[in-house]
C-alpha cells in the first residue's frame, strides 16, 4: 500500500505508529490502495477542528480509521481511555460516534471537490482500531465488521477487505473506481495534508501561510523515499530547497542524523533559523567534519546537498564523502541542483565530480513545475535568457516593470519613484521589497537615493538572514541572494539582458528571485 506521507506525521500516539506500519505492509505492490495519515478537517458539524487518523482509498471506495490505543472502557455512557503511562482521559463521544461524525464532515467536503459522476456513487465508510485490547463487547451502536482489536491486528489486510465489503454491501450496489476516478479522489484528498511551510514565511507571523506541493513535487518526494541516492534537477522556482527541507523532515522521522550542505552562507543562516528539524545540521561542505563532531557523530546517516550546482567540484565533495556513512558511493544522499548555468558565482564545475556522483547510480528526478514565480516572470526569464524554469507558474501576477536609464543619478531617481509607486500606490509593505544589484551598496545606484529612503533600507548580510525579511526594504548583492526569494524584486545596475551574455547568470539569479512582482531598472552602459 502506498503511504502518504512516507513516514508518520509527528504524533504522540504509539498506536497510530503501529497502525501506520501495518498499513505499509498491507497489499504489497498494489498501488491502487493509498493510506493517508492525519487528515485535517476544516469543517466539522460541531467541532472547530477535527482530525482523521487515517483515510484509505481503493477501487472499492474510501474508508477512514479511528485509532484508540491503550485500555478502553465505557461506563454509563462515558468512555475512558488509559494510555501507556496510566493516564486516564474520558469523553462522552465514543470512538464509533467520533468516526461517524468525521465521516459526515469528510463527505460534505468531498461533495464540493469531486465531480458529480463520482461523488454520489462513491462508497464511504469507517472503522475503529483497538490495537492494544481485546474487544468482546457487543452493542447496537456498532457492527463487529467495523472494529479491529489486538486479536486480529496482525491480519490487518484481511480485515480491511472485510471492511470494504461491509460498506459496499450496506450501500446496496457498489461502484468500483477506475484508475481515472481514483486519481481524482486522491487528488482531492492529498493536497489537504501534503502541505509544507514555504521559504518566505516568517515563523513569527501570527497567520501561518501554507504552500501546497504540486503533483510534480509530490512525485519527487515519493521517489526520494523509494531510492537511496537521488539527483533532483530543476530551474529556479521549481521548489528544490523546499523539497530539500521536506526530505530532511521525513528522514528525521526515521531518527536519522542528517547533514544539509550548501555553499551560500546567506542561505545557510536562513535555513538554520527557519527549519528546526531534529537531527539536522546545516553547514558549508568544508565545515562538515567540525559539524559532525559538534553533533556528536562520527558520520551522518544521510546527506542533502542544496544548490548542488555550486558544489560540483572535488574540493566540495571530498569532505562530504568522508562524513557520510557509506560515502557517496554507498551512502544515502539527495543532490538538488539547478540545470541552468550559473558559473561565475562559485567554483567551476569539474567533470570528475559529476562522474563521482553518477558512479553511485542515483535515481534522476527532473522538476518541471514552477511553483514560485508568477507566469509573467516565468515567461520573461525563459524568453529573454533561454533558461529552463519549468512550466505553469504561480498565477499571472502583475506586469513586468522595465525602465532604462543612462546614468547613476537617473537610476536613483527612477528607483526612488519606483519605491514610492510600489508602496504608496501599490500597497506593498517595505519588507516585501528587495533591491538586487551586482555591486555592494556603496557602489550601487541605491546609495544615491535620498537620505529618508536610505534610512528605510537594510543592507543584508549572512547574519541578517536569521530575521529575514526585515520590516524595511532589503538590499543585497545578487550572488548573495542565491537560493532566496521575495514578494517583489527591483533589479538595478545591470544592462538589459542580451547586451552581454557574460552577465546572463546575474540576470538569471536576480530576475528569478521575484515571486510576484519584478521591476528592472537597466543601465544603457555596460558594467
Amino acid at each position: 500500500m502506498r503511504m502518504i506521507p512516507s513516514y508518520p506525521h509527528s504524533t504522540g500516539s504509539q498506536a497510530e505508529k503501529r497502525v501506520f506500519d501495518r498499513l505499509r505492509l498491507a497489499f504489497p505492490g498494489d498501488c491502487s490502495f493509498t493510506a493517508y495519515h492525519s487528515l485535517n478537517l476544516p469543517c466539522h458539524e460541531y467541532k472547530r477542528f477535527s482530525e482523521i487518523d487515517f483515510v484509505i482509498t481503493a477501487p472499492f471506495g474510501l474508508v477512514l480509521l479511528e485509532v484508540k490505543g491503550g485500555g478502553v472502557r465505557c461506563e454509563e455512557g462515558v468512555w475512558y481511555y488509559t494510555n501507556r503511562y496510566g493516564i486516564i482521559t474520558n469523553s462522552v463521544e465514543g470512538p464509533f460516534r467520533q468516526a461517524q461524525s468525521a465521516l459526515h464532515a469528510l463527505k460534505r467536503k468531498l461533495s464540493t471537490l469531486l465531480p458529480e459522476h463520482i461523488h454520489p456513487r462513491l462508497t464511504m465508510g469507517y472503522g475503529v482500531v483497538f490495537p492494544d485490547c481485546d474487544w468482546k463487547s457487543r452493542s447496537v451502536e456498532w457492527d463487529s465488521e467495523t472494529l479491529l482489536d489486538s486479536r486480529r491486528f496482525n491480519d490487518f489486510e484481511a480485515w480491511l477487505r472485510t471492511l470494504f465489503r461491509y460498506w459496499n454491501t450496506k450501500r446496496g450496489k457498489g461502484f468500483t473506481l477506475d484508475g481515472d476516478a481514483l486519481r481524482v479522489l486522491n487528488h482531492a484528498l492529498r493536497p489537504e495534508f501534503e502541505a509544507v511551510v514555504p521559504l518566505h514565511v516568517d515563523v513569527a507571523r501570527t497567520e501561518e501561510q501554507i504552500a501546497r506541493l504540486t503533483e510534480d513535487q509530490m512525485t519527487a518526494v515519493d521517489m526520494i523515499h523509494a531510492n537511496k541516492r537521488v539527483m533532483v534537477s530543476g530551474g529556479a522556482g521549481t521548489g528544490k530547497t523546499l523539497l530539500a527541507m521536506e526530505t530532511a523532515r521525513r528522514w528525521a522521522g526515521e531518527d536519522l542524523s542528517i547533514l544539509l550542505a550548501c555553499r551560500s552562507p546567506w542561505l545557510l543562516k536562513f535555513l538554520e533559523s527557519r527549519f528546526l528539524v531534529p537531527g539536522l545540521v546545516v553547514c558549508q561542505p568544508e565545515a562538515s567534519a567540525i559539524s559532525a563532531r559538534r553533533a556528536g557523530v562520527d558520520a551522518f546517516d544521510a546527506l542533502i546537498i542544496d544548490e548542488g550546482q555550486d558544489m560540483l567540484n572535488m574540493e566540495s565533495l571530498e569532505p562530504l564523502n568522508r562524513i557520510l556513512k557509506g560515502g557517496l558511493n554507498d551512502g544515502r544522499w539527495c543532490f538538488f541542483y539547478d540545470i541552468n548555468n550559473q558559473s561565475g558565482f562559485f567554483d567551476e564545475t569539474e567533470p570528475k565530480a559529476l562522474r563521482v556522483l553518477e558512479h553511485a547510480n542515483p535515481a534522476r528526478i527532473p522538476l518541471t513545475t514552477n511553483c514560485r514565480n508568477s507566469r509573467l516572470i516565468l515567461e520573461e526569464v525563459q524568453t529573454r535568457l533561454k533558461a529552463d524554469m519549468g512550466v505553469k507558474g504561480a498565477g499571472n501576477g502583475p506586469r513586468i516593470r522595465e525602465q532604462r536609464v543612462s546614468s547613476t543619478d537617473e537610476a536613483a531617481q527612477i528607483l526612488s519613484a519606483e519605491i514610492h509607486e510600489l508602496t504608496e500606490k501599490g500597497g506593498l509593505s517595505l519588507g516585501q521589497i528587495v533591491i538586487l544589484s551586482p555591486f555592494p551598496f556603496e557602489q550601487s545606484s541605491a546609495s544615491c537615493l535620498p537620505v529618508h529612503i536610505q534610512q528605510n533600507i537594510k543592507v543584508l548580510d549572512e547574519f541578517s538572514m536569521r530575521s529575514f525579511p526585515p520590516k524595511t526594504i532589503s538590499f543585497a548583492q545578487i550572488h548573495g541572494f542565491k537560493g532566496l526569494e521575495s514578494e517583489a524584486v527591483i533589479v538595478i545596475d545591470l544592462p538589459a539582458p542580451g547586451s552581454d551574455t557574460a552577465l546572463h547568470h546575474y540576470h538569471y539569479v536576480a530576475m528569478s528571485r521575484a515571486r510576484a512582482l519584478l521591476s528592472m531598472i537597466f543601465k544603457e552602459n555596460k558594467l
